[in-house]
């Protein structure tokens, strides 16, 4: 419970069907000089209470856990690393395997807990013997991209509630149940940044060094403040003038040079195909190759046709059926068959 209105109306529909029901509020790590006001979103004070509240609505166990520790090292940590290494991590994806759901899970396990629901937009199944992942019925709310890690024995602890309704029907539910989280606006940042500018966090983070901008023929144009303030495809931040606008094709870490391109669609910036690694699939069974299917390469990216093809241990090929803009190292890239998960794995 996060004090939100998604896990809201998920602790008042299952207060419904279930008994022995506990509400579990996770304190994750916060920047040590941040005000109160400015900390971790998903466990502030404010969040706390406001779950406290709900949890002593419908009448069940309330607790917090601490996972600051576990939340640095696995999460804030590896975020930093990657940028350090020239890619483009996504927290979100690694803190659902590791912390929110799959940390999570082996907890509840230890109270004696049969199942962990969470206000996921996503749908889980169980077909035959197999536990199968979905998008959610809301499609501008689906976080199924960012549970392509999870696996069979974690799926069969888990409860979404929420995949088969829409936002606006969550947040009606709970106007009627005069629950006062329903008009809460939801969080559209990385959680833990904590009210600052991405580029903010990296720079108070991370030891950046300057270096030159150059466009595609070489030619100098100016400086950068460091590398891992900026990402493929990226416009604004670049602070160069002239003929603008200028798109960053490409993050030479050899040269610890930035290259840019005036045009948007700069062929140095479309791929057609691609590698990736520590890859999911969501049956615990390598699908049969060469896997015709479709794939999403970044978060409400429109899905692409493509081929797929092992190449040894968790390095899959994926060719795709017409270039794409932007295919980004160190973001996910999730197969689908139609609305049904199939796994995924990392940009390499």
């Amino acid at each position: 419970m996060s004090g939100g209105v998604d896990s809201s109306v998920v602790a008042s529909l299952l207060s419904k069907e279930y008994t022995g029901i506990m509400g579990i509020f996770l304190n994750f790590w916060k920047d040590s000089d941040e005000k109160s006001a400015n900390e971790n979103k998903c466990c502030s004070i404010k969040s706390l209470m406001d779950a406290r509240t709900i949890a002593s609505k419908f009448g069940f166990k309330f607790y917090t856990l601490n996972f600051s520790e576990k939340f640095k090292k696995d999460i804030v940590d590896y975020f930093l690393e990657e940028y350090e290494n020239g890619r483009t991590p996504n927290p979100c994806v690694k803190c659902n395997k590791f912390i929110k759901l799959g940390y999570l899970i082996e907890r509840a396990k230890e109270l004696g807990y049969n199942y962990v629901a969470s206000g996921h937009y996503a749908s889980i199944k169980k077909v035959g013997s197999k536990y199968k992942l979905y998008k959610a019925k809301d499609e501008l709310k689906d976080q199924s991209y960012f549970l392509y890690t999870l696996n069979q024995k974690q799926l069969s602890y888990l409860l979404f509630p929420l995949g088969e309704y829409k936002k606006t029907e969550v947040r009606k539910i709970a106007k009627s149940m005069g629950l006062e989280v329903a008009t809460k606006s939801d969080s559209q940042e990385i959680c833990f940044v904590a009210g600052k500018t991405h580029n903010d966090f990296l720079k108070k983070h991370l030891e950046l060094v300057p270096g030159k901008i150059k466009d595609v023929s070489g030619k100098i144009l100016g400086s950068h403040s460091g590398l891992p303030l900026y990402t493929l495809g990226q416009r604004k931040g670049i602070e160069l003038g002239g003929n603008g606008p200028f798109y960053v094709v490409e993050l030479d870490y050899k040269t610890n040079t930035l290259i840019v391109s005036n045009t948007h669609d700069d062929l140095n910036i479309l791929k057609d195909e691609f590698i990736i690694e520590n890859t999911n699939w969501i049956s615990g069974l390598e699908p049969k190759f060469p896997l015709k299917t479709t794939v999403v390469i970044r978060y409400h990216h429109k899905p692409v046709a493509c081929l797929v093809n092992k190449i040894k241990n968790d390095l899959f090929e994926v060719k795709l059926d017409s270039r794409q803009r932007a295919v980004t190292p160190g973001q996910s890239a999730v197969f689908y068959e139609n609305d049904e998960v199939l796994g995924g794995g990392i940009i390499k």
